[in-house]
Protein backbone atom coordinates (compact mmCIF):
# COMPACT_ATOMS: atom_id res chain seq x y z
CA UNK A 1 0.00 0.00 0.00
CA UNK A 2 1.18 3.42 -0.79
CA UNK A 3 1.68 6.48 1.29
CA UNK A 4 -1.19 9.44 0.84
CA UNK A 5 0.24 12.78 0.04
CA UNK A 6 -2.05 15.89 -1.01
CA UNK A 7 0.42 15.52 -4.16
CA UNK A 8 -0.24 12.10 -5.10
CA UNK A 9 -3.33 11.25 -7.52
CA UNK A 10 -4.13 7.25 -7.68
CA UNK A 11 -6.16 6.41 -10.43
CA UNK A 12 -7.18 2.48 -11.52
CA UNK A 13 -6.70 3.09 -14.87
CA UNK A 14 -5.51 5.06 -17.78
CA UNK A 15 -8.06 7.85 -19.27
CA UNK A 16 -6.86 11.03 -21.26
CA UNK A 17 -8.61 13.56 -18.93
CA UNK A 18 -5.74 12.87 -16.70
CA UNK A 19 -3.65 14.80 -18.98
CA UNK A 20 -5.42 17.55 -17.00
CA UNK A 21 -3.87 16.46 -13.42
CA UNK A 22 -0.22 16.34 -15.47
CA UNK A 23 -0.97 20.02 -16.29
CA UNK A 24 -2.19 21.00 -12.81
CA UNK A 25 1.02 19.56 -11.09
CA UNK A 26 3.21 21.11 -13.90
CA UNK A 27 1.77 24.23 -13.39
CA UNK A 28 1.52 24.24 -9.58
CA UNK A 29 4.79 22.37 -6.80
CA UNK A 30 4.41 19.12 -9.09
CA UNK A 31 3.47 15.81 -8.36
CA UNK A 32 3.05 12.00 -9.04
CA UNK A 33 0.37 9.96 -10.75
CA UNK A 34 0.23 6.35 -10.23
CA UNK A 35 -2.20 4.41 -12.76
CA UNK A 36 -3.20 1.06 -11.26
CA UNK A 37 -3.90 1.75 -7.70
CA UNK A 38 -7.54 2.26 -6.10
CA UNK A 39 -8.82 4.59 -3.79
CA UNK A 40 -7.98 2.58 -0.67
CA UNK A 41 -3.65 2.97 -2.42
CA UNK A 42 -3.88 -0.51 -3.47
CA UNK A 43 -2.19 -1.64 -6.32
CA UNK A 44 -4.55 -3.57 -8.26
CA UNK A 45 -1.96 -3.37 -11.15
CA UNK A 46 -2.74 -2.35 -15.28
CA UNK A 47 -3.61 -4.81 -18.24
CA UNK A 48 -1.86 -2.82 -20.92
CA UNK A 49 1.16 -1.93 -19.40
CA UNK A 50 3.38 -1.88 -22.71
CA UNK A 51 0.71 0.03 -24.33
CA UNK A 52 0.52 2.61 -21.78
CA UNK A 53 4.54 2.96 -21.62
CA UNK A 54 4.06 4.10 -25.08
CA UNK A 55 1.19 6.28 -24.91
CA UNK A 56 1.06 8.08 -21.63
CA UNK A 57 5.10 9.76 -22.69
CA UNK A 58 3.26 10.78 -26.07
CA UNK A 59 0.28 12.11 -25.01
CA UNK A 60 2.11 14.13 -22.23
CA UNK A 61 4.57 16.49 -25.14
CA UNK A 62 1.79 16.25 -28.13
CA UNK A 63 -0.58 18.04 -25.80
CA UNK A 64 1.26 19.94 -23.07
CA UNK A 65 4.61 19.73 -24.73
CA UNK A 66 6.64 18.58 -21.83
CA UNK A 67 8.39 15.74 -21.02
CA UNK A 68 7.76 14.23 -18.11
CA UNK A 69 9.66 10.51 -16.60
CA UNK A 70 6.91 7.79 -16.72
CA UNK A 71 7.89 4.65 -14.53
CA UNK A 72 6.63 0.90 -14.97
CA UNK A 73 6.52 -0.66 -11.57
CA UNK A 74 5.65 -4.21 -10.17
CA UNK A 75 4.80 -5.06 -7.00
CA UNK A 76 3.47 -8.34 -5.79
CA UNK A 77 3.90 -9.21 -9.91
CA UNK A 78 1.01 -6.75 -10.03
CA UNK A 79 2.22 -3.85 -12.68
CA UNK A 80 1.65 -0.22 -12.49
CA UNK A 81 2.41 2.98 -13.67
CA UNK A 82 4.24 5.72 -12.43
CA UNK A 83 4.10 9.35 -13.75
CA UNK A 84 6.63 12.17 -11.62
CA UNK A 85 5.48 15.33 -13.04
CA UNK A 86 8.21 18.47 -12.22
CA UNK A 87 6.96 22.00 -11.96
CA UNK A 88 6.98 24.33 -15.15
CA UNK A 89 8.44 27.35 -15.38
CA UNK A 90 6.29 27.98 -17.73
CA UNK A 91 2.25 28.32 -18.01
CA UNK A 92 1.19 25.04 -19.26
CA UNK A 93 -2.19 24.60 -21.05
CA UNK A 94 -4.35 21.36 -21.87
CA UNK A 95 -6.37 22.19 -25.16
CA UNK A 96 -6.13 26.11 -24.21
CA UNK A 97 -7.50 25.61 -20.38
CA UNK A 98 -5.06 26.34 -17.83
CA UNK A 99 -4.93 23.58 -14.87
CA UNK A 100 -3.58 23.91 -11.29
CA UNK A 101 -3.61 21.86 -8.62
CA UNK A 102 -4.11 23.15 -4.57
CA UNK A 103 -4.07 21.20 -2.00
CA UNK A 104 -5.95 18.10 -3.17
CA UNK A 105 -8.00 19.83 -5.78
CA UNK A 106 -7.22 20.73 -9.65
CA UNK A 107 -8.94 24.42 -10.56
CA UNK A 108 -8.97 26.04 -14.29
CA UNK A 109 -7.59 29.23 -14.11
CA UNK A 110 -9.89 32.13 -15.50
CA UNK A 111 -10.21 36.34 -15.08
CA UNK A 112 -7.39 37.55 -12.55
CA UNK A 113 -6.46 34.32 -10.93
CA UNK A 114 -5.15 33.33 -14.69
CA UNK A 115 -3.57 36.55 -14.99
CA UNK A 116 -1.94 36.60 -11.55
CA UNK A 117 -0.85 33.01 -12.25
CA UNK A 118 1.04 34.29 -16.00
CA UNK A 119 2.36 36.91 -14.40
CA UNK A 120 3.87 34.66 -11.49
CA UNK A 121 5.41 32.28 -13.61
CA UNK A 122 6.79 35.14 -15.78
CA UNK A 123 8.63 36.82 -12.70
CA UNK A 124 6.15 39.75 -12.61
CA UNK A 125 3.42 41.03 -10.35
CA UNK A 126 0.10 42.60 -10.85
CA UNK A 127 1.25 46.09 -9.66
CA UNK A 128 4.00 45.71 -12.37
CA UNK A 129 1.89 45.74 -15.04
CA UNK A 130 2.05 49.08 -17.61
CA UNK A 131 -0.01 51.80 -17.68
CA UNK A 132 0.33 53.31 -20.81
CA UNK A 133 -2.77 56.26 -20.47
CA UNK A 134 -1.58 57.44 -17.18
CA UNK A 135 0.66 60.59 -16.64
CA UNK A 136 2.50 62.00 -13.83
CA UNK A 137 -0.25 64.76 -12.97
CA UNK A 138 -2.06 61.54 -11.66
CA UNK A 139 1.05 61.46 -8.85
CA UNK A 140 0.52 63.61 -5.43
CA UNK A 141 3.81 65.29 -5.34
CA UNK A 142 2.84 65.32 -1.26
CA UNK A 143 2.66 61.61 -0.65
CA UNK A 144 6.33 61.28 -2.50
CA UNK A 145 7.70 63.70 -0.01
CA UNK A 146 6.35 61.76 2.77
CA UNK A 147 7.99 58.76 1.27
CA UNK A 148 11.24 60.57 1.18
CA UNK A 149 10.86 61.97 4.79
CA UNK A 150 10.23 58.22 6.07
CA UNK A 151 12.99 56.46 4.14
CA UNK A 152 15.20 59.28 5.34
CA UNK A 153 14.23 59.15 8.39
CA UNK A 154 14.71 55.46 8.87
CA UNK A 155 18.12 55.63 7.20
CA UNK A 156 16.99 53.95 4.03
CA UNK A 157 17.11 56.61 1.52
CA UNK A 158 20.14 58.94 1.20
CA UNK A 159 19.13 62.87 2.62
CA UNK A 160 20.59 64.39 -0.95
CA UNK A 161 17.62 62.68 -2.91
CA UNK A 162 15.22 64.53 -0.47
CA UNK A 163 14.95 67.42 -2.96
CA UNK A 164 14.70 64.76 -6.08
CA UNK A 165 12.05 65.21 -8.86
CA UNK A 166 8.50 63.34 -8.82
CA UNK A 167 10.25 61.27 -11.88
CA UNK A 168 13.46 60.80 -10.50
CA UNK A 169 11.93 59.09 -7.23
CA UNK A 170 9.31 57.05 -9.60
CA UNK A 171 12.39 55.72 -11.52
CA UNK A 172 14.84 55.30 -8.89
CA UNK A 173 11.51 53.01 -7.42
CA UNK A 174 11.10 50.90 -10.94
CA UNK A 175 7.88 52.75 -11.29
CA UNK A 176 8.76 54.17 -14.68
CA UNK A 177 9.82 51.46 -16.75
CA UNK A 178 12.00 51.35 -20.25
CA UNK A 179 8.81 52.38 -21.94
CA UNK A 180 8.31 55.35 -20.02
CA UNK A 181 4.90 54.34 -18.96
CA UNK A 182 4.05 54.26 -15.44
CA UNK A 183 3.32 51.15 -13.35
CA UNK A 184 0.58 50.23 -12.14
CA UNK A 185 2.18 50.64 -8.52
CA UNK A 186 3.30 53.93 -9.18
CA UNK A 187 -0.61 55.10 -9.20
CA UNK A 188 -1.50 53.12 -6.36
CA UNK A 189 1.14 54.01 -3.85
CA UNK A 190 1.44 57.88 -4.77
CA UNK A 191 -1.61 58.73 -7.09
CA UNK A 192 -3.84 61.60 -6.03
CA UNK A 193 -7.20 59.81 -6.70
CA UNK A 194 -6.16 55.24 -7.64
CA UNK A 195 -9.86 54.87 -7.26
CA UNK A 196 -10.42 56.24 -10.28
CA UNK A 197 -8.93 53.76 -12.26
CA UNK A 198 -8.72 50.91 -9.28
CA UNK A 199 -12.17 50.61 -7.02
CA UNK A 200 -10.74 48.26 -4.79
CA UNK A 201 -8.26 50.56 -3.51
CA UNK A 202 -9.96 50.86 -0.24
CA UNK A 203 -10.04 50.26 3.53
CA UNK A 204 -12.88 49.60 5.21
CA UNK A 205 -13.47 49.68 8.79
CA UNK A 206 -17.12 49.08 10.95
CA UNK A 207 -17.86 48.89 14.13
CA UNK A 208 -20.14 45.84 14.89
CA UNK A 209 -22.89 44.66 18.02
CA UNK A 210 -23.66 41.15 18.40
CA UNK A 211 -22.93 40.10 14.92
CA UNK A 212 -21.69 41.54 11.10
CA UNK A 213 -25.51 42.04 10.15
CA UNK A 214 -25.67 44.61 13.44
CA UNK A 215 -23.47 47.17 11.86
CA UNK A 216 -23.09 50.65 14.09
CA UNK A 217 -20.78 52.84 12.10
CA UNK A 218 -18.58 52.47 9.73
CA UNK A 219 -15.54 54.27 7.71
CA UNK A 220 -13.89 53.96 4.06
CA UNK A 221 -10.29 55.20 3.97
CA UNK A 222 -9.53 56.26 0.52
CA UNK A 223 -6.45 57.32 -1.48
CA UNK A 224 -3.16 56.49 -2.00
CA UNK A 225 -1.52 53.11 -0.51
CA UNK A 226 1.63 54.71 0.82
CA UNK A 227 0.04 56.78 3.44
CA UNK A 228 -3.08 54.72 3.95
CA UNK A 229 -1.90 52.90 7.25
CA UNK A 230 -1.17 56.05 8.68
CA UNK A 231 -4.92 56.97 8.12
CA UNK A 232 -6.30 53.74 9.25
CA UNK A 233 -4.60 53.99 12.65
CA UNK A 234 -5.65 57.75 13.26
CA UNK A 235 -9.25 56.36 12.69
CA UNK A 236 -8.64 53.34 15.00
CA UNK A 237 -7.64 55.88 17.84
CA UNK A 238 -10.31 58.59 17.12
CA UNK A 239 -13.29 56.76 16.68
CA UNK A 240 -12.84 52.82 17.43
CA UNK A 241 -10.48 51.59 20.09
CA UNK A 242 -9.05 53.13 23.23
CA UNK A 243 -6.03 55.47 23.89
CA UNK A 244 -5.74 55.35 27.42
CA UNK A 245 -3.50 58.39 28.26
CA UNK A 246 -0.64 58.63 30.91
CA UNK A 247 2.98 60.55 31.73
CA UNK A 248 6.42 59.45 31.48
CA UNK A 249 7.90 62.56 33.03
CA UNK A 250 6.58 65.74 31.22
CA UNK A 251 5.82 63.37 27.83
CA UNK A 252 1.75 62.56 27.65
CA UNK A 253 1.64 59.04 26.32
CA UNK A 254 -1.79 57.78 24.50
CA UNK A 255 -0.55 54.22 23.55
CA UNK A 256 -3.07 52.04 21.79
CA UNK A 257 -5.26 49.34 23.18
CA UNK A 258 -3.82 46.77 21.45
CA UNK A 259 -0.03 46.48 20.48
CA UNK A 260 0.53 49.15 18.16
CA UNK A 261 3.67 47.73 16.50
CA UNK A 262 2.41 44.91 15.85
CA UNK A 263 -1.24 46.10 14.32
CA UNK A 264 0.86 48.28 11.89
CA UNK A 265 2.87 45.77 10.67
CA UNK A 266 -0.43 43.33 10.15
CA UNK A 267 -1.86 46.55 8.36
CA UNK A 268 1.34 46.57 6.12
CA UNK A 269 1.07 42.53 4.88
CA UNK A 270 -3.07 43.55 3.75
CA UNK A 271 -1.11 46.02 1.91
CA UNK A 272 1.18 44.59 0.28
CA UNK A 273 -0.45 41.22 -0.26
CA UNK A 274 -3.67 42.23 -1.36
CA UNK A 275 -5.55 41.40 -4.52
CA UNK A 276 -6.23 44.99 -5.33
CA UNK A 277 -8.76 44.24 -8.54
CA UNK A 278 -11.05 42.29 -5.31
CA UNK A 279 -12.60 43.91 -2.78
CA UNK A 280 -11.13 46.47 -0.69
CA UNK A 281 -9.28 45.70 3.32
CA UNK A 282 -11.80 44.72 5.57
CA UNK A 283 -11.74 45.50 9.12
CA UNK A 284 -14.76 44.26 11.38
CA UNK A 285 -14.34 45.89 15.44
CA UNK A 286 -16.40 43.98 17.62
CA UNK A 287 -16.09 44.71 21.60
CA UNK A 288 -14.03 41.30 22.21
CA UNK A 289 -12.23 40.84 18.99
CA UNK A 290 -10.80 42.74 15.29
CA UNK A 291 -11.00 40.77 12.39
CA UNK A 292 -8.75 42.02 9.57
CA UNK A 293 -9.27 40.59 6.13
CA UNK A 294 -7.95 41.11 2.60
CA UNK A 295 -8.56 39.80 -0.32
CA UNK A 296 -5.63 36.99 -2.00
CA UNK A 297 -5.22 33.80 -0.91
CA UNK A 298 -1.44 32.95 1.48
CA UNK A 299 1.55 32.09 -0.78
CA UNK A 300 1.80 28.90 -2.35
CA UNK A 301 2.90 26.06 -0.13
CA UNK A 302 2.53 28.60 2.65
CA UNK A 303 0.53 27.83 5.59
CA UNK A 304 -0.96 30.19 9.00
CA UNK A 305 1.46 28.88 11.25
CA UNK A 306 4.46 29.51 8.49
CA UNK A 307 3.77 32.85 9.00
CA UNK A 308 4.55 32.96 12.60
CA UNK A 309 8.05 31.49 12.04
CA UNK A 310 11.31 32.68 9.71
CA UNK A 311 10.51 32.51 6.54
CA UNK A 312 11.03 34.01 2.59
CA UNK A 313 9.41 37.01 1.53
CA UNK A 314 7.33 36.35 -1.09
CA UNK A 315 5.02 39.82 -1.74
CA UNK A 316 1.68 39.65 -4.04
CA UNK A 317 2.72 43.15 -5.20
CA UNK A 318 6.61 42.95 -5.60
CA UNK A 319 6.68 46.61 -6.46
CA UNK A 320 4.74 47.83 -3.66
CA UNK A 321 6.14 45.87 -1.03
CA UNK A 322 10.16 47.32 -2.17
CA UNK A 323 8.55 50.65 -1.86
CA UNK A 324 7.31 50.05 1.51
CA UNK A 325 10.22 48.60 2.57
CA UNK A 326 12.36 51.52 1.45
CA UNK A 327 10.15 53.63 2.82
CA UNK A 328 11.08 51.72 6.31
CA UNK A 329 7.13 50.31 6.94
CA UNK A 330 7.67 46.76 6.60
CA UNK A 331 11.11 44.42 6.36
CA UNK A 332 12.42 41.84 4.26
CA UNK A 333 13.35 37.80 4.30
CA UNK A 334 9.95 37.52 5.66
CA UNK A 335 10.50 39.11 9.27
CA UNK A 336 7.09 40.49 9.05
CA UNK A 337 5.03 37.98 11.15
CA UNK A 338 8.19 37.84 13.61
CA UNK A 339 7.75 41.49 13.92
CA UNK A 340 3.86 40.78 15.03
CA UNK A 341 5.09 37.94 17.69
CA UNK A 342 7.70 39.91 18.82
CA UNK A 343 4.91 43.48 19.45
CA UNK A 344 2.37 41.12 20.98
CA UNK A 345 4.95 39.21 22.96
CA UNK A 346 6.84 42.14 24.65
CA UNK A 347 2.99 43.41 25.98
CA UNK A 348 1.99 40.50 27.02
CA UNK A 349 -0.77 40.24 24.89
CA UNK A 350 -2.70 37.09 22.89
CA UNK A 351 -1.40 36.32 20.15
CA UNK A 352 -2.87 37.29 16.38
CA UNK A 353 -4.99 34.29 14.78
CA UNK A 354 -4.02 33.67 10.98
CA UNK A 355 -6.21 31.56 9.13
CA UNK A 356 -7.09 31.33 4.63
CA UNK A 357 -10.95 32.42 4.34
CA UNK A 358 -13.17 33.13 1.01
CA UNK A 359 -10.70 33.96 -0.60
CA UNK A 360 -8.12 35.76 1.26
CA UNK A 361 -6.38 35.88 4.65
CA UNK A 362 -8.15 36.99 7.90
CA UNK A 363 -6.69 37.82 10.91
CA UNK A 364 -8.19 38.02 14.48
CA UNK A 365 -7.03 40.23 17.25
CA UNK A 366 -8.65 39.65 20.73
CA UNK A 367 -9.59 42.65 22.55
CA UNK A 368 -10.07 43.29 26.57
CA UNK A 369 -13.04 45.07 27.47
CA UNK A 370 -12.33 48.27 29.57
CA UNK A 371 -12.61 46.74 33.22
CA UNK A 372 -9.78 43.83 31.77
CA UNK A 373 -7.32 46.76 30.05
CA UNK A 374 -7.73 48.35 33.67
CA UNK A 375 -6.12 45.49 35.83
CA UNK A 376 -3.89 44.73 32.60
CA UNK A 377 -2.39 48.38 32.94
CA UNK A 378 -2.48 48.67 36.63
CA UNK A 379 -0.16 45.67 36.40
CA UNK A 380 1.71 47.20 33.42
CA UNK A 381 2.98 50.92 34.45
CA UNK A 382 1.92 50.85 38.29
CA UNK A 383 1.09 53.89 39.61
CA UNK A 384 0.87 55.23 36.23
CA UNK A 385 -1.53 53.57 35.34
CA UNK A 386 -3.92 55.31 32.62
CA UNK A 387 -6.91 56.54 33.54
CA UNK A 388 -9.37 54.14 31.23
CA UNK A 389 -12.26 55.83 32.92
CA UNK A 390 -13.20 53.02 34.90
CA UNK A 391 -10.64 52.27 38.30
CA UNK A 392 -13.42 50.43 40.18
CA UNK A 393 -16.58 48.78 38.62
CA UNK A 394 -18.40 50.48 42.20
CA UNK A 395 -18.04 53.64 40.85
CA UNK A 396 -19.20 53.15 37.35
CA UNK A 397 -22.83 54.28 38.00
CA UNK A 398 -25.69 52.30 38.56
CA UNK A 399 -27.31 52.73 35.57
CA UNK A 400 -27.65 49.64 33.62
CA UNK A 401 -26.61 49.76 29.96
CA UNK A 402 -29.76 47.32 29.24
CA UNK A 403 -31.91 50.45 30.73
CA UNK A 404 -30.95 52.93 27.99
CA UNK A 405 -33.30 54.30 25.50
CA UNK A 406 -33.37 53.85 21.48
CA UNK A 407 -32.10 57.69 22.01
CA UNK A 408 -29.57 57.01 24.65
CA UNK A 409 -28.01 54.15 22.60
CA UNK A 410 -28.23 56.67 19.33
CA UNK A 411 -26.23 59.52 21.69
CA UNK A 412 -23.59 56.74 22.14
CA UNK A 413 -23.57 55.83 18.79
CA UNK A 414 -22.90 59.52 17.88
CA UNK A 415 -20.10 59.73 20.49
CA UNK A 416 -18.73 56.51 18.84
CA UNK A 417 -18.72 58.43 15.48
CA UNK A 418 -17.05 61.29 16.40
CA UNK A 419 -15.54 62.02 19.96
CA UNK A 420 -15.77 65.68 19.51
CA UNK A 421 -19.54 66.19 18.81
CA UNK A 422 -21.12 68.86 20.59
CA UNK A 423 -24.61 69.09 22.17
CA UNK A 424 -26.03 70.82 19.97
CA UNK A 425 -25.06 68.97 16.83
CA UNK A 426 -26.73 65.50 18.72
CA UNK A 427 -29.73 67.55 18.84
CA UNK A 428 -29.94 68.11 15.20
CA UNK A 429 -28.73 65.07 14.25
CA UNK A 430 -31.45 63.21 16.95
CA UNK A 431 -34.03 65.73 15.60
CA UNK A 432 -34.74 66.52 19.72
CA UNK A 433 -34.19 69.69 21.55
CA UNK A 434 -30.88 70.62 23.18
CA UNK A 435 -32.43 70.47 26.33
CA UNK A 436 -33.69 66.84 25.91
CA UNK A 437 -30.26 65.58 24.58
CA UNK A 438 -28.68 67.62 28.23
CA UNK A 439 -30.85 65.32 30.30
CA UNK A 440 -30.30 62.03 28.60
CA UNK A 441 -26.25 62.70 29.09
CA UNK A 442 -27.04 63.89 32.68
CA UNK A 443 -29.04 60.27 33.40
CA UNK A 444 -26.28 58.41 31.25
CA UNK A 445 -23.01 60.04 33.97
CA UNK A 446 -21.81 56.16 34.29
CA UNK A 447 -22.14 55.47 30.60
CA UNK A 448 -20.42 58.75 29.29
CA UNK A 449 -18.06 61.39 30.31
CA UNK A 450 -16.96 64.83 28.96
CA UNK A 451 -13.74 65.79 28.95
CA UNK A 452 -12.91 69.62 28.42
CA UNK A 453 -14.34 72.58 27.52
CA UNK A 454 -17.95 72.60 26.48
CA UNK A 455 -17.27 73.64 23.05
CA UNK A 456 -14.41 72.09 22.73
CA UNK A 457 -13.69 68.97 24.39
CA UNK A 458 -13.99 65.30 23.71
CA UNK A 459 -16.71 62.41 25.06
CA UNK A 460 -15.71 59.35 26.28
CA UNK A 461 -17.73 55.75 26.48
CA UNK A 462 -17.12 54.74 29.65
CA UNK A 463 -19.02 51.16 29.29
CA UNK A 464 -19.11 49.46 25.88
CA UNK A 465 -22.86 48.97 25.64
CA UNK A 466 -22.67 47.18 22.00
CA UNK A 467 -21.15 43.84 23.26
Amino acid sequence: MLNESQNIEYKEAWNDKYLQWICGFANAQGGRIYIGVNDDKEIIGVHDAKKLMEDIPNKIVNFLGIVEDVNLLTENSKEYIEIVVTPSSMPIAYKGVYHYRSGSTKQELKGIALQQFIMRKMGHSWDDIPLPMATLEEIDRSAIDYFLKKGISKGRIDRSEKDSSTEDVLRNMNLIGDDSYLRTAAILLFGKNPQRRFAGVQFKIGRFGINESDLIIQDVVEGNVIQMVDRVVDILKSKYLYSPIHYEGMERVEPLEIPEDGLREILYNSVCHKEYMGAPIQMQVYSDHIEIWNEGGLPEGYTAETLMRKHSSRPRNKTIAAVMFRAGFIETWGRGYTKVRESFETEDYPMPVVKEIDGGVSVWIKRFSLEELAIRNKKHYGEKAPNMGVTDIKNVGDMSVTKLSERQRNICKLILSNSFITVQEMSVTLSVTKRTIERDLASMSGIVKHEGKDNDGKWILLKDIFK
